[in-house]
């Protein structure tokens, strides 16, 4: 399995984390490419894969097809990732995470418990409600919020075959994020572990899964502060990201 993350040059200390747990979470032999491969907007757009128009209004980022803000650079390659790897297993996580426990349990569990899904994801009931985030950028809301973060996917399903290039660099971002091109019953559900959103959900397990600071943190300059900053910044110096 390919580890795919999402890289925005602002956030590039939780790149940084979120590549060196990965690494420290591996327990053995596994299935998993301990490489991880960052999805670079600059370098998908020369590559002549991502051609969205994008603009920076009031120093936020805005999708011109979605007419509508977006927070990251990543936020819509994501969907690149079944286009670039073309087959086997594939995970895709945002930046802003830190593993605790190996993602090969979560392969194990999804193939386990819900064998033949096109993806499995944690599907949060949350559709946004900040109204910012990340030192003042626009919350937006939209149903199956934050399903996308965390991507585990078959790149072999046929039904991964529908969305085409064409599709990501068309598409409303909403339907892109809400997966559109999939039927429901095509989406596994993946333990809630896998995906924990800090100041967002009132009990986190921080010792499991994946946890995901989808609000920002500590590596804003502007951060005022938040849930679990202490554990963030214990887990950037065990890793020899910060000193």
């Amino acid at each position: 399995m390919k580890v795919y993350i999402g890289y925005d040059a602002s956030e590039h200390l939780a790149v940084q984390v979120a590549q060196r747990t990965l690494l420290a979470a591996r327990q053995g032999p596994w299935g998993i490419d301990h490489e991880s491969i960052l999805l670079v907007q600059e370098d998908l757009r020369a590559r002549g894969l991502y051609t969205r128009p994008e603009i920076i209004q009031n120093g936020q980022r805005y999708d011109v097809l979605s007419q509508a803000p977006c927070s990251t650079a990543f936020s819509l390659t994501r969907f690149l990732v079944p286009i670039l790897r073309l087959s086997g297993l594939a995970l895709f996580l945002d930046c802003d995470m830190a593993f605790r426990e190996d993602p090969s349990l979560m392969l194990r569990e999804a193939q386990e418990r819900q064998p033949g899904k096109a993806v499995w994801v944690v599907k949060h009931q949350h559709e946004g409600t900040e109204g910012t985030k990340m030192c003042g950028l626009a919350q937006t809301q939209y149903p199956r919020k934050n399903w996308s973060s965390v991507v585990l996917w078959d790149c072999d399903h046929p039904a991964n075959r529908r969305l085409t290039l064409h599709d990501v660099n068309t598409r409303p971002g909403s339907w892109l994020h809400q997966f559109g091109w999939l039927a429901d019953d095509e989406i596994g559900e993946l333990d809630p572990k896998w995906n924990q959103l800090i100041g967002v959900q009132s009990e986190i397990q921080p010792d499991k899964g994946i946890l995901h600071w989808t609000l920002g943190g500590k590596w804003f300059k502007d951060w005022q502060g938040g849930p679990f900053d202490d554990l963030w910044l214990k887990l950037a110096k065990d890793t020899g990201v910060l000193t």
